[in-house]
């Protein structure tokens, strides 16, 4: 009988060993992702897809980081974590994250926003470089400015900028609103249909719109959560509304006031003895902002180059991040990704709505746009709310902005 145990002891390791043996010989067959250009698509609505171009690269550490393009942007994701067959791709500082499965030239899965429950379908081919593939040559050339209606005819209808350039088929451009721009899109003209897209790790953005000479008639989708109509005419001379008389203080207020926590729990106001007797630049922002993002970047370099001038800045983060310690997170990943030394706040989380924004900040008399600049001379007083921020992609626009910004901060220090 101890015979036959042993016999079957001495079995039962040798199968052991084999499912082991096994189980090693598949994780040494494990995918290895292709290095090189690769088309991902997000699935929107109407059947419509989003696609985006990147590129996956390996540092001399042998470390995979993935470069993602939308016309002259290029963003640097070092946040790529591979286990197995599954990968997570996080792009800097936003909150949404790429998660799927892979093999050599393929990766099906999904684009995440945990805070907003919100799922979008992905999938990425490697070795395709076409962003959109044109079925017909080029009818219409869009290059130039187009005065745009979003939502037209409704209680939501809002004014826009359309700025393209085309050449070939190739279109690259963006739309600006009252409150911002919509970044750097990137597509075709196909016949008469334009399509144009980005993707950023926030926005994911599709316009699709059937051209004329003198007419854009198009569909504007967010994610697979929104979609607008958007209707749009040939005017060179356009310009949008002042984004400086859009925002204001509310008769009786006679200033800007706020006590709000920063990251180690301590309460920030503008009567801290930081901020008396200095121009101060407050920055209303979210984390989860592109345009936030671009108008940080711009703050932060302007005080670099600008070390002379006596000028505080405070940002009033309004999170969507469903808890406080995960909006400080949120905060901490951007001051530190971007190099951010002035103050960010945590004004409110769980929500992004403007209409609780505003109830923050009773004194304004709304708040419109994430961002929204408001300019403080050195006695304390309102001098300018700048709704909106023009970013690079905006071309000349963001070249006048930075004049005028850098103008007027100069004649504030001045007095």
């Amino acid at each position: 009988m101890q015979s036959i145990k042993i016999g079957f002891m001495r079995k039962f390791g040798l199968l052991i060993a084999f499912l082991v043996l096994i189980s090693s010989c598949d994780n040494s067959k494990a995918p290895i992702l292709s290095v090189g250009i690769w088309l991902g698509e997000l699935e929107v609505q109407d059947n419509e897809i989003l696609p985006f171009n990147f590129k996956l690269k390996k540092s001399d550490s042998g470390q995979l980081f993935i470069e993602i393009f939308n016309a002259t942007e290029v963003i640097k994701v070092e946040e790529v974590t591979i286990k197995n067959d599954s990968i997570v791709i996080r792009t800097p500082v936003f909150e949404g994250y790429i998660a799927g499965k892979f093999t050599e030239t393929s990766i099906q899965g999904e684009f995440i926003k945990e805070s907003l429950d919100r799922i979008v379908p992905f999938k990425a081919i490697f070795g395709k470089e076409e962003r959109f593939r044109a079925e017909k040559k080029s009818q219409i050339n869009v290059s130039g400015i187009w005065e745009a209606e979003f939502s037209p005819n409704t209680a939501d209808s809002y004014l826009g900028m359309g700025i393209f350039k085309q050449q070939g088929n190739k279109v690259t451009g963006t739309f600006r609103t009252t409150t911002g721009d919509y970044r750097y899109l990137d597509g075709i003209m196909d016949g008469d249909l334009m399509k144009v897209s980005t993707f950023d790790g926030a926005h994911a953005f599709l316009f699709t719109a059937k051209v004329t000479d003198s007419s854009l008639s198009g569909i504007f989708y967010s994610g697979n959560h929104s979609q607008e109509p958007f209707i749009a005419k040939r005017n060179e001379s356009y310009e949008l509304p002042d984004t400086d008389s859009l925002t204001f203080l509310k008769p009786g207020y006679g200033k800007l006031s706020f006590s709000f926590p920063d990251s180690s729990n301590k309460m920030i106001s503008l009567d801290d003895d930081r901020f008396k007797n200095k121009v101060v630049i407050v920055q209303i922002m979210g984390t989860w902002c592109p345009n936030c993002l671009d108008e940080t970047k711009f703050l932060v370099n302007y005080l670099k180059e600008n070390t002379n001038l006596d000028v505080e800045v405070v940002a009033l983060a309004f999170e969507y991040a469903k808890t406080k310690e995960k909006a400080f997170k949120s905060i901490n990943r951007l001051k530190t990704a971007i190099g951010v030394d002035y103050p960010m706040l945590l004004a409110q989380f769980g929500t992004s709505n403007k209409s609780k924004a505003q109830e923050k900040l009773p004194m304004l008399n709304h708040v419109l746009s994430y961002p929204t600049t408001i300019f403080i001379d050195n006695k304390g007083a309102v001098r300018k709310i700048h709704t909106g921020f023009n970013g690079p992609a905006t071309g000349r626009r963001y070249e006048v902005f930075k004049k005028e910004f850098d103008e007027f901060v100069k004649l504030l220090v001045s007095e």
